[in-house]
């Protein structure tokens, strides 16, 4: 009889690797296994040493110490792309995907946080021209799930898309580049944010600020596919 010294934690990930909806045509960023093209970054002020690493085929984002977040970012940069990536975001804790990012972080975001602002289109440490709200998203939601997220960015001054589990959210075409120096590319980051550690937090928390004690945001299956 065949001997299986596979664990219980192996099947799973193995399952839950099988079952991936990558789109076609896009190349995988992460590798499933480490941080190899990732690093974090030293210059942000969110903070810079993050306990980010790479648990059950995940990019796991937590805080190290508390308090002190960060910016995980690709060692790639990219101009015109569509991301696709599957997120499954702890509840009370404020993160973000960031797109054509600077090694400080500055950056057009979507946001990460339940309760909060999930999907919404903001600016990093820059005042974006144009913002935008997902009006339909709890009619895909997934709680406590994980979560499809395909962006497009497109031009110099640019146009960004967001569709979560198949479904558009918004498109928004900014009125002009809103980065500092003006640039039209840039890493792919992934955000925790510092926590509020020393304003005064009714009943003990206080959001967006903030970060729930031993709490995680995860990233998985995550692919690019540069366009133009």
């Amino acid at each position: 009889m065949m001997k299986f010294s596979m664990t219980i934690a192996t099947i799973l990930l193995l399952a839950t690797l099988s079952q991936a909806q990558v789109p076609e045509a896009f190349k995988p960023i992460f590798n499933g296994k480490d941080l190899k093209g990732w690093h974090t970054s030293r210059t942000s002020h969110q903070g810079t040493t993050g306990n980010f690493y790479v648990e059950d085929g995940a990019i796991a984002l937590k805080q190290n110490p508390y308090g002190q977040g960060g910016v995980l970012l690709t060692d790639k940069r990219y101009k015109d792309f569509e991301l696709y990536v599957e997120v499954k975001i702890d509840s009370f804790c404020n993160g973000g995907i960031f797109l054509r990012s600077m090694e400080s972080g500055q950056a057009y975001q979507v946001e990460l946080a339940n309760p909060g602002g999930t999907g919404a289109l903001l600016g990093e440490a820059m005042q974006i021209s144009q913002s935008a709200k997902p009006e339909n998203l709890m009619d895909v939601w997934k709680p406590g799930d994980w979560n499809a997220f395909r962006i497009r960015m497109v031009g110099e001054v640019p146009t960004i898309t967001l569709w979560i589990n198949g479904q558009k959210m918004w498109e928004v075409r900014q009125p002009k580049n809103d980065f500092t120096a003006g640039a039209v590319e840039g890493m792919i980051g992934l955000q925790s944010h510092w926590t509020a550690l020393y304003q005064p937090i009714p009943k003990g928390f206080n959001m967006p600020g903030a970060w729930r004690p031993g709490a995680a945001h995860r990233f998985r299956n995550i692919a690019i596919k540069r366009l133009n």
